[in-house]
Order: C-alpha cells, then structure tokens, then sequence
C-alpha cells in the first residue's frame, strides 16, 4: 500500500507502507509528510487538502490532528456516502496503468516500489492540473444526476 500527496503545484511524495493503515499509522504521516508539503507548496496557507473516507482518515486521533492544524492549511472535509470526487483515484489508476504496462512486470516488492517511484516522478504537471480543472465539471455532472446538491 502507498500514501501520496499532490496539488496542482507539485508532486508531494509516495510513501511505502508496509502494514495496513490505521488511524494511529495514518497520524505518523500527516505531520511528517502532509504538514511539510503544505507547508512548502502552500506557503500561503491558502492550500486545501482533500482526503477521502477511509477509516484511518475519518479517526478520532487524525480529524483532532486535522483541526489542530487548521491554521495551517483547511481540510476539505468529504461527506460521507457521497460521489468520489478526489483526484487521488485517477492518479491511482495512472500508476496502476503504468505497472501493467512495464515489461517485464516488476517481481518483487522491491521491483514494484522502485517502479511506482519511478513512475510517480514521471506523471507531468500539466497532468494534475488538468484533474485539478476538471473538478468543478465533474461536480456539475453529479448534481445535475443528483438533480441538485448532494
């Protein structure tokens, strides 16, 4: 299992995670991986992050580390038992894309982290701005199915 972070500025980074997250391990990332991004990339504080509903994400000990930190960046909270909305699951399936693609297939764990690496680095820019964009028409999309907000 990996752990990523972006925004339309910059690639963050991707963790390798060895075990299943939990709300616990999911607290050991946000500081040292969320905060410094946000921090960096949006200096500015004006940075949005956006997470979807996993267990470990919606943790009592990751949404009181999330509030402390609201000064430093918002949450965008995500609703439950509403549309996917979050870019991550293109990306995702980009990655995933690109795995199936090599040849030979990656063998190992090692093989497998060392490609998804690589292939992190590669996605362009252009490309996430470009999922980044098309948010507001997909959210057009769902409540035009929804026949309003959901």
């Amino acid at each position: 299992m990996v752990w990523y972070v972006c925004s339309w500025r910059d690639m963050g980074p991707l963790i390798c995670l060895e075990t299943t997250l939990t709300g616990d391990r999911y607290l050991s990332i946000l500081p040292d991986h969320l905060h410094s991004f946000m921090s960096i990339v949006h200096s500015d504080e004006l940075g949005q992050f956006q997470q979807g509903n996993a267990t470990p994400h919606a943790s009592r000990v990751s949404i009181k580390w999330l509030q402390e930190h609201s000064s430093d960046f918002r949450h965008f909270h995500w609703p439950p038992k509403s549309p996917e909305m979050n870019i991550i699951e293109d990306i995702r399936d980009a990655l995933l894309h690109a795995v199936e693609n090599i040849s030979p297939p990656p063998r190992t764990p090692v093989d497998l982290w060392t490609v998804l690496k690589d292939e992190w680095c590669e996605l362009p820019p252009r490309y996430l701005q470009t999922l980044v964009e098309s948010i507001p028409h997909h959210v057009a999309a769902i409540m035009c199915v929804w026949e309003g907000p959901t």
